[in-house]
């Protein structure tokens, strides 16, 4: 049998479909030599070159943590009426993005009670209220001029006498207790924010003060939205943008608990001294207090000058002296307020005075100007009959 049998063919016979095969290959082959594959020496030598080439720059840090405590040179009428006066950046607060929660379920818990405590602390029980103020510090987390932690965010500061980003860490207001019912409403909101709910309305908001303070940060940034008194506003430029809030959370939530034991040490252990013993305010709003911060210096109350003063008080006290110190204190220009508390923990950390802090008030003194007529009022129950003044009304 040879090749040419019934069961075999010539290698002729599949000359043609070998040609028509190779006519339809041709063009891959083309193709092949031409194209290079994502792993091709020139591809990998454009990669190279990616890499060498310089990044966009990356403008500063607007600020650093103590550059945005609060502290205002205006009476609280005034700072409401400039607060009014400024309007909302054109620009809007930008489009918040869910906060992406990765920790553990101890994390979790911490980081649900913290931005629980800072949303009833600043914005007391209102929802929409409480919701901002969360959504903020939600974007401070993310933000590289903050602490990487919700509760490090919150408690930012207070380890020291002052500095503190939220006032309530360090002013006191930690013993305040809470019911549980405000407990449990405050807290469901925090889970639903570290969920991924967000606040549009205050939107990419790294910042936020009462409308009757103003603070010297508040000409520096865009006023972008306003939620019962609060008003809120973002870093102007990229710091402002939603891609500057790109920190991932990673965990690693502090014990809360341990955070305000060591706030309230701090605050007791630096007692504060009486206007008699140092001649200086406990709290001042003074233009003298927003120069320091902003020259980088401790916003310490020493300096005279006109404002609002707390000071702290004692009934051992001559109220003569007291006067002779509300005026040193005051300086000789521009009006002046010193009011005094004979109990630490009842001077007030801002404007308005509060019903309690009014009821508590042992002595105020006022002054329009150094020519002008002076009020003075003491607590006659804590003074009685006093040599300079007269008695502050008794309030229920």
């Amino acid at each position: 049998m040879n090749g040419n049998g019934p069961g075999t063919r010539s290698k002729r016979d599949f000359a043609p479909a070998l040609a028509l095969v190779g006519l339809l290959l041709l063009p891959f082959l083309f193709l092949g030599l031409f194209h290079q594959t994502p792993h091709s020496p020139v591809h990998d030598r454009e990669a190279a070159v990616e890499q060498v080439l310089p990044l966009p720059a990356v403008p500063d840090l607007p600020a650093t943590g103590e550059d945005t405590v609060i502290l205002s040179q205006l009476a609280a009428d005034d700072a409401q009426a400039r607060n009014a006066a400024v309007g909302f950046a054109a620009a809007g607060p930008g489009k918040a993005t869910p906060f992406s929660f990765r920790g553990s379920s101890a994390d979790r818990a911490r980081a649900r009670d913290c931005l629980a405590l800072a949303g009833m602390a600043e914005a007391g029980g209102g929802d929409g209220d409480q919701r901002a103020v969360m959504q903020v510090i939600l974007n401070r987390v993310r933000h590289p001029a903050f602490a990487k932690t919700v509760c490090g965010v919150v408690f930012e500061g207070s380890q020291r006498p002052t500095g503190c980003q939220f006032s309530f860490t360090c002013d006191g207001s930690l013993a305040r207790r809470y019911s549980d019912a405000a407990w449990r409403a405050s807290r469901a909101r925090a889970d639903e924010m570290l969920a991924g709910a967000i606040d549009a309305t205050v939107g990419n908001a790294t910042h936020f003060h009462a409308n009757y303070v103003y603070p010297w940060w508040s000409d520096k940034l865009d006023k972008v939205a306003q939620v019962g008194p609060h008003i809120f506003f973002r870093w102007r430029g990229f710091w402002g943008t939603r891609n500057a809030l790109s920190a991932r959370y990673g965990g690693g939530e502090p014990d809360p608990l341990r955070l305000q034991e060591t706030a309230l040490t701090v605050a007791t252990a630096n007692p504060l001294p009486t206007l008699m013993q140092g001649g200086e305010a406990v709290r001042s709003i003074t233009t003298e207090m927003v120069n320091q911060t902003t020259e980088g210096g401790d916003a310490t109350p020493s300096s005279p000058g006109a404002g609002i003063h707390f000071v702290l008080v004692s009934p051992s006290d001559a109220p003569a002296a007291l006067v002779d110190k509300a005026r040193s204190l005051c300086g000789s220009e521009g009006y002046c307020r010193v009011q005094g508390w004979s109990d630490a923990n009842n001077i007030p950390a801002k404007l308005p005075l509060t019903e309690e802090a009014r009821r508590s008030v042992r002595f105020s003194f006022v002054s329009a100007s150094a020519n002008a007529a002076e009020a003075i009022f003491f607590d006659c129950r804590t003074f009685p009959a006093p040599d300079v003044g007269t008695c502050l009304p008794t309030r229920p």
